[in-house]
């Protein structure tokens, strides 16, 4: 099957009418599908938003037609409950008309910790996610269904609205653990690295499903002004995913990252408007085994990055 290529919006930099804008610009423009954060809080005070992204979700889906939707990714365990997700997800598939994917993933304590759950260890919030798809799934079966988990229950609930074909669940991996559940548990594997020992190790475990990778490129047409807009709003990116899921608020993404350079996120980010170095960054994800890869512009012009996609980088991924 052919590598589709997707928008990632960045429900952190923007409000969500502009969110939906953009979403309507990705479908004109060509992209395949599109991908949203769904966070309580930004990364960075200076990002300065962070609507709630089912109701983006809805938004888009009825005022686009074609372009596929996705969450990157939701976490249904800590501050949602899994029979409210596969609520939300069977009305969203039924809004879109069978346009959506459910990612899944264990979640960042800077989301979860806001409603005072506390916020498990790494093991335990693998195994969590475990219980939440179970549930999922149970609720999407049909019928009055009760569950009661290790860590989760769920009480004579049923889901009424059900699509006649149900999403596909994308289950998030930064390791080969994640990976294996990602293929036992869910339809398809979500990723942020290209690396492709996590698709080997999916791939292990009997995954078969699509392999959905997140790639970050800051375009502008100066270099520099790319460079400044993406040390300025997305250098946490930089930081790792040990660090990201761990730190509680923005204040401490910023007291963390304080000491990337500019020239770190140069070295890490193709920057301005060289179409060779946007292409190099979608190629290594594509090399690694991805084959649904949303492209997120850390630029500072949201409209020039979807004008440039479709005049020219997926001419060049696709050619």
């Amino acid at each position: 099957m052919a590598v589709q290529f997707g928008y990632k919006l960045a429900a952190e930099a923007f409000g969500p009418k502009e969110l939906v804008r953009q979403a309507r610009l990705a479908e004109e423009a060509g992209f395949d599908f599109v991908e949203i954060s769904d966070h309580y809080h930004p990364w960075l005070d200076v990002q300065g938003h962070s609507p709630f992204a089912w109701s983006v979700l809805g938004a888009i889906a009825a005022s686009t037609e074609r372009i596929g939707l996705a969450t990157g990714v939701t976490c249904p365990t800590v501050r949602y409950h899994p029979a409210i997700i596969a609520q939300a997800a069977a009305t969203l598939a039924l809004l879109s008309d069978g346009r959506f994917t459910l990612g899944l993933g264990s979640g960042e304590r800077l989301n979860e910790h806001v409603v005072a759950h506390g916020y498990p260890s790494v093991s335990d919030r693998q195994a969590m996610l475990r219980e939440a798809i179970e549930i999922i799934r149970l609720l999407w079966s049909g019928g009055y269904q009760s569950f009661d988990g290790e860590y989760l229950a769920l009480e004579d609930a049923r889901v009424f609205d059900l699509p006649d074909e149900l999403p596909l669940i994308a289950v998030a991996a930064g390791g080969p653990q994640a990976a294996e559940l990602a293929a036992e548990a869910g339809d398809a594997m979500f990723g942020t690295d290209p690396d492709a020992s996590l698709i080997e190790a999916y791939r292990a475990s009997g995954g078969t499903g699509p392999r959905y990778g997140e790639v970050g490129v800051a375009w502008a047409t100066d270099a520099d002004a790319a460079a400044q807009a993406a040390h300025e709003t997305s250098r946490w990116s930089l930081l790792g995913w040990k660090v990201m899921s761990e730190l509680p608020n923005p204040a401490n993404f910023e007291a963390a990252s304080e000491f990337i350079r500019l020239d770190d996120v140069r070295e890490q980010v193709p920057c301005g408007p060289d179409l060779d170095g946007h292409v190099a960054a979608v190629r290594s994800y594509e090399d690694a085994g991805y084959d649904r890869i949303a492209i997120m512009n850390l630029g500072p012009d949201p409209d020039g990055f979807i004008e440039f996609f479709a005049n020219e980088l997926r001419p060049a991924l696709t050619g």
